[in-house]
């Protein structure tokens, strides 16, 4: 059965207890087990590596992945999700490198590869156990049993066939390249591996000498910021056709020749030099010139330290000439072999080792790293004279993704995958994949696909996957192998298990071609190859399931971060399109990046950001997942993380949407316990509600199924979200809020159940549309409101968990466009009062006389008036008044500058602009077509929407007639407001505070609304009479009596404070347990005087009252809260035909007659309590008795044959004016004492004219006459009325 739902949760604490449900339903694998035989939606999971902990990368990337993939399964999919590590590669060497102390090969070839290996095997699973525990806990459901792992060595045996199948399609070939290399991992990395990790760094500039031979006193002067590179300078490059010029430095007397557009890179002024000649760059073409080093002169006869031309050179930077070291540039090595100073087959000058160290070949520097070497190379030449400037230069630089150290240019042998030859095919398979946001694909994606560079995919390492290639001595026969039992064949070596280097590098292979043992290539592969495979060896393609995964290809879903732009999702469709021809996967979510509060890179050593788990642990995972999917990141742009970003999910969006469901559940119990009807929800039975405020939440909670699941078809998860954080405002601010006393069943029992079915209604369905945004506190929820479903409606589905259902389908049948924009326009309308009330601070409490609300458009005029109730209440105002005439009212814009903008925009017009009033003169029409074009021009400055602030006001200039307005407007509506209060609003706000506090001392009680109790009071005269004066309405909100000091001696107290401060006034008061006036006679009562039964009211001349009536009567009951009658009478309307009351409505009011609210009563037609009223046509009892007692019928009475009224009575009748507020008939009724001998006062009768006709805030006079010849005053017998009529003035 339901349970209660407790006042406070711990949402943390509850995801725990959900997740050990999950564990012992095995909940994801039963998932899988339910969804057996469904269509498979694919997905791929990005193999994180296992060296380090999720960060929030990796967990923003798995909520989106966990959010998809549960909604296709809840969207009647098979959704296999398998969890997968990236084990190989730079990540796991570097660390073993660090632990070791290994700087380079040699230290590897001392140890023993086998060992090495064995080291890095001991670490790649470090944190397995870590990420399975955190990803569980933050309620991602996938496969960590049938995992992938890129050393698994059937995994390794697909790359191998991968590979395999590019060989035999020639796109695979050894050759040489410039290539990001990284000395501290000592290994090449791909073009896309060194665009991840850009910083800006300042690196030294130099300018340097070139003595022509020509004319040793003439120097050619080439510019860089890697001096390392110098010692192995070939040659210098200008550009052919741009101007270049000969210059006398007038400082030096030294000649230089470089770039006309470059002299500022030496020279400040023209002052500083005398130019010598000018002429095109190709000029300079083959002139010689005298080496900086002496290292390599012997490329001298081959064509080195000439001046070549090519059109790369720029006019942006350095001199205009470029110093060529074609083993250390792209373009060097380029221009170089263009003009033949280097040839493809000729040994490399490379003198820089694997760990960035120059060789013996460099003899100054040999042993130096190369960037340590720059300050040495700068003073050698300046200290030879070739050094003409030194300077620093800030600029961007690529550094190893891994190790975090700049990363250096430089030519290494390589297998590369030919990609260049496949640019249009991938552009072409790019343009059939759908991504989030687009812009990414046809951008960002689309750009680097254009560039695309042949792929080294070596990586002169150890732990990887080994490349399966075996080579002649002469490297002229090559055997690609691509499987283990070809491996086998080939080797002769039975029964091999493991791919790794220690297990295949032994084994040889016979040569065909008489060249002796083939021995296999000591690369192994770059990891992003084996992470961009993984769609095949995940599954063993194609040695096993190759059916099921050429069924499921392409994937329909992947998602990573922007950053994979050139890694998995580029390394994916190389593949795939190398290949198949075909992209990979359908649908991609790219997400953007998550970055520290200040907008810095998350930094572990720097201490930027809270620890997830800590985060997990104080707000929970829902809380987490939220925040994150409704940031901008979910549209690839960057989020700074906030902590306080998370705590303000549970505070806006989880605890309304859990205190909509508390308030539910303590309502159907109340409903089941009170009115023994039990809430049984059947979808399928579902039916158009009466209310209309019932009938907008169903048609915006449909509307908004139907929007999240075209939404979600089209992945786009950040419209979704917003909308779904909407809902619940939308849910607990408007529905809950304006339907409290519905669901509370002040409206009756059968008005009470289509309230709570239409609540139910919304939650169960918003909880299954939501769960897999937020699963566990749907599941949490989801658990509780399940119980309260028809089990007809549940046979034959495992409905143990939320997850195991199918969304829900959009009921077409409820979605009311009209009505969901006809609410929308009344929210607008009493958001606007609110933000008046605001301004002139007039809290809610306090009644105000009228809101005025101006629309052009008559359909919304007319929305307006059928809701005007729900504004009424909501704004706490006596009249609402719609209309469509704003000249009748004298409204007008008026322009206000926004200070921080205009000042900034007109700088020192600004002044000079406010000073003519130019902006606050704007005339209306002005202003309107400001509203329109979104332009004006002030002041000679054109002006744009943000510039200046538009508010509505009035023109008074004809007279004070609208001064207590206050005007607001959104778009085509204006509201006024009028914000003068009387005294009698004035007074009902005081009892509305006086609410508040009885509230907050219940509250601090820790109290329930169902627990009986009575609040007695003390306090000064004046706020006496007005809690006297509202009773009624004081009871219709805390449903419990209020009573006058003292607090009966026999009373347990529960709460008790003294001195509370009301306005000017001081309250006292005690919470008591229990109803005063059960069974004994009222403390207020017995301090006054004994409960009477006095003669009924006499019959004047046959007079009989307006309205009919019936007299109440109670029995074994004595009357509370200051009431002394038992006897009474009651109006079934008010005034005549209207507002009938029903049998509900009766014992409510009856209850307010006699002192007697909160307590269980019952009405009944006899004196035995035999027949009692349920739901009678209440008008079938005119002039009858009925007799009221509790719940246990205790106590006798005698039958009554009275036909009149037991109370005096005086007809009313309403000369002046109309009736108001769903008022139609013009004649009434008022009682003059009621119950029996409780005779009102003036100011009381006044209050029952006002409440009869809809007059609240007005001001009546009451009269004898229809004129004020006979008016009625506070010293008048009132009693003397009975039987006669009055009228309202």
């Amino acid at each position: 059965m339901a349970q209660p739902v407790p006042e406070h949760i711990n949402f943390p604490a509850e995801e725990e207890k959900i997740g050990e449900l999950w564990e012992s339903l095995d909940a994801f694998q039963t998932s899988f087990k339910l969804s057996k035989g469904k269509p498979r939606y694919t997905f791929y999971d990005g193999p994180p590596f296992a060296t380090g902990l999720p960060h929030y990368g990796h967990i923003l990337a798995g909520t989106i992945k966990d959010i998809v993939t549960r909604w296709a399964h809840q969207s009647g999919y098979y959704v296999e999700r398998r969890f997968g590590w990236d084990c190989h590669g730079l990540p796991v060497e570097y660390e073993i490198d660090k632990k070791l102390g290994i700087t380079g090969p040699a230290d590897v070839a001392k140890m023993g590869v086998d060992k090495y290996n064995a080291e890095c095997r001991k670490i790649v699973m470090r944190y397995s156990s870590d990420w399975e525990k955190i990803v569980t806990r933050l309620g991602r459901w996938i496969d960590f049993k049938h995992d992938y792992k890129t050393m698994y060595p059937w995994f390794m045996e697909t790359i191998w066939w991968i590979f395999k199948q590019m060989y035999e399609k020639g796109l695979v070939y050894r050759g040489f390249k410039v290539m990001p290399f990284s000395t501290a991992c000592n290994t090449p990395l791909s073009n896309f591996e060194s665009g991840q990790n850009y910083k800006d760094v300042v690196d030294p500039a130099v300018i340097v000498n070139f003595p022509l031979e020509e004319d040793p006193g003439v120097s050619v002067i080439a510019w860089t910021t890697t001096p390392w590179t110098l010692p192995s300078n070939l040659a210098l490059c200008v550009h052919p056709d741009l101007e270049y010029v000969k210059v006398k430095d007038n400082e030096t007397n030294n000649v230089y020749i470089m770039m006309e557009a470059r002299l500022e890179a030496l020279f400040k002024t023209p002052e500083e030099y005398t130019m010598l000649e000018k002429f095109k760059g190709i000029t300079l073409k083959g002139k010689r010139y005298k080496p900086l080093f002496e290292y390599f002169t012997w490329m001298k006869s081959r064509g080195a330290f000439q001046v070549l031309t090519d059109g790369y050179v720029t006019a942006e930077s350095g001199t205009g000439v470029v110093h060529q070291a074609p083993y250390f540039g792209e373009d060097d090595n380029r221009v170089c072999l263009n003009h033949g100073i280097i040839t493809k087959d000729m040994a490399m000058i490379c003198p820089v080792d694997a760990s960035g160290k120059f060789t013996d070949e460099v003899t100054d520097f040999r042993g130096l790293h190369v960037k340590d070497a720059d300050k040495h190379i700068t003073k050698k030449l300046k200290e030879r004279g070739r050094l003409v400037h030194q300077g620093t230069t800030k600029h961007s630089y690529p550094f190893c993704w891994r190790s975090d150290t700049p990363l250096i240019y430089k030519a290494v042998p390589s297998w590369f995958v030919r990609v260049e030859q496949a640019t249009s095919l991938l552009l072409e398979n790019n343009q059939k994949t759908y991504w989030v946001p687009e812009v990414v694909k046809d951008k960002r994606f689309a750009n680097w696909l254009r560039d695309a560079r042949d792929w080294a995919v070596s990586r002169n390492r150890y732990w990887g996957t080994p490349i399966p290639l075996w080579i002649s001595d002469d490297g002229e026969e090559v055997v690609c192998v691509g499987s283990i039992e070809e491996l086998q064949k080939l080797t002769g070596k039975a029964d091999i298990k493991d791919l790794h280097r220690e297990s295949v590098d032994g084994l040889t292979i016979p040569s065909r071609m008489g060249k002796g043992e083939l021995k296999r290539v000591t690369e192994v592969f770059d990891c992003w190859f084996e992470s961009g495979s993984m769609p095949y060896a995940q599954a063993h393609y194609p040695f096993e399931n190759k059916k099921e995964f050429e069924d499921s290809f392409p994937a329909d879903f992947i998602a990573e971060g922007v950053d994979q732009t050139r890694g998995w999702f580029y390394t994916l469709l190389v593949v795939s399109t190398l290949l198949f021809g075909k992209p990979p996967f359908k649908n991609l979510i790219v997400n953007g990046l998550v970055l520290a509060a200040d907008g810095t890179k998350m930094s572990k050593r720097k201490k930027n950001y809270p620890d997830p788990m800590s985060v997990v642990d104080d707000f929970g995972a829902d809380a987490l997942r939220l925040y994150l999917i409704n940031s901008p990141v979910v549209r690839a742009e960057s989020l700074k993380f906030k902590r306080d970003g998370v705590r303000d999910v549970l505070k806006d969006v989880f605890l309304p949407w859990y205190n909509a469901y508390r308030f539910l559940m303590q309502n159907v119990e109340r409903l089941e316990r009170e009115d023994d009807i039990q809430l049984r929800y059947n979808e399928a039975k579902l039916t158009v509600s009466r209310n209309y405020m019932d009938r907008w939440i169903l048609s915006f909670t449909q509307s908004l199924v139907k929007f999240v699941k075209q939404e979600m078809a089209a992945y786009r998860l950040y419209t979704v979200v917003p909308r779904l954080v909407r809902f619940v405002d939308q849910l607990t601010n408007w529905y809950v809020r304006m339907n409290r006393k519905r669901l509370k069943g002040d409206g009756g029992a059968e008005d009470c159940q289509a309230a709570l079915e239409t609540l139910f209604s919304v939650l169960f369905t918003m909880i299954r549309v939501m769960a897999p945004f937020i699963p566990f506190l749907t599941e949490h929820m989801y658990q509780n409101l399940r119980h309260l479903v028809d089990s007809e409606a549940t046979k034959g589905q495992d409905y143990r968990s939320i997850h195991f259902l199918l969304l829900p389908e959009a009921k077409e049948t409820l979605i009311n466009t009209e009505t969901e924009s006809a609410v929308a326009l009344m929210q607008t309308v009493i958001e606007l009062g609110r933000v008046v009330r605001d301004r002139k601070t007039l809290p809610v409490k306090y009644p105000l006389k009228e809101i005025v609300v101006i629309h052009q458009d008559e359909q919304a005029v007319n929305n307006i008036k059928s809701l005007s109730s729900y504004i009424l209440e909501e704004l706490n105002v006596r009249k609402v008044t719609v209309t469509t005439d704003k000249v009748k009212h004298n409204i007008r814009l008026k322009a206000e500058p926004d200070y921080k903008i205009l000042g900034t925009k007109l700088k020192a017009d600004f002044k000079k602009i406010m000073e003519s009033k130019v902006i606050s003169n704007l005339t209306n029409e002005e202003l309107l077509n400001f509203q329109q074009t979104g332009e004006i021009t002030v002041g000679g400055h054109v002006l744009v929407e943000g510039d200046l602030k538009l508010v509505y006001t009035f023109d008074t200039s004809g007279g004070d007639a609208t001064a207590q307005f206050e005007a607001h407007g959104e778009g085509d509506l204006i509201i006024l407001l009028d914000v003068t209060p009387d005294q009698s609003m004035l007074d009902e706000g005081i009892a509305r505070e006086v609410i508040n506090r009885i509230q907050k001392l219940r509250k601090k009680a820790q109290l329930m609304p169902a627990d009986d109790i009575t609040v007695y009071y003390k306090t000064s005269e004046n706020l006496a009479k007005i809690i006297r004066d509202h009773g009624d309405f004081i009871f219709s909100t805390i449903k419990q009596p209020l009573e006058p000091y003292p607090v009966p001696s026999d009373s347990q107290t529960i709460v008790q404070e003294a001195e509370i401060k009301v306005k000017n006034d001081l309250l006292d008061m005690t919470i008591v347990k229990g109803h005063a006036g059960e069974n004994k006679p009222s403390a207020s009562a017995s301090a006054s005087r004994p409960a009477a039964r006095l003669a009924p009211a006499p019959v004047v001349s046959g007079v009989i009252p307006n309205c009919k009536f019936v007299n109440i009567e109670l029995v074994g009951l004595n009357p509370g809260e200051g009431a002394t009658g038992t006897q009474g009478t009651l109006l079934l309307e008010n005034p005549q035909g209207d507002f009938l009351l029903t049998s509900d409505l009766v014992i409510i009011q009856a209850a307010s007659l006699f002192g007697l609210r909160g307590k269980r009563l019952r009405l009944f037609t006899d004196c035995a309590l035999n027949s009692e009223i349920v739901s009678e046509d209440l008008l079938s009892l005119h002039s009858r008795t009925l007799y009221l007692t509790s719940d246990s019928k205790e106590g006798s009475a005698s039958t009554s044959n009275l036909k009149s009224p037991v109370c005096h009575f005086v007809n009313v009748e309403l000369v002046s004016g109309t009736p108001q507020q769903g008022a139609r008939s013009r004649k009434g009724c008022l009682l003059l004492d009621s119950p029996r001998g409780d005779s009102v006062s003036y100011c009381q009768l006044l209050s029952q004219v006002r409440t009869v006709f809809g007059l609240n805030g007005k001001k009546i006079n009451l009269s004898r006459s229809k004129d004020k010849k006979d008016a009625l005053s506070p010293k008048d017998d009132l009693l003397s009325l009975h039987s006669t009529t009055v009228y309202v003035l």
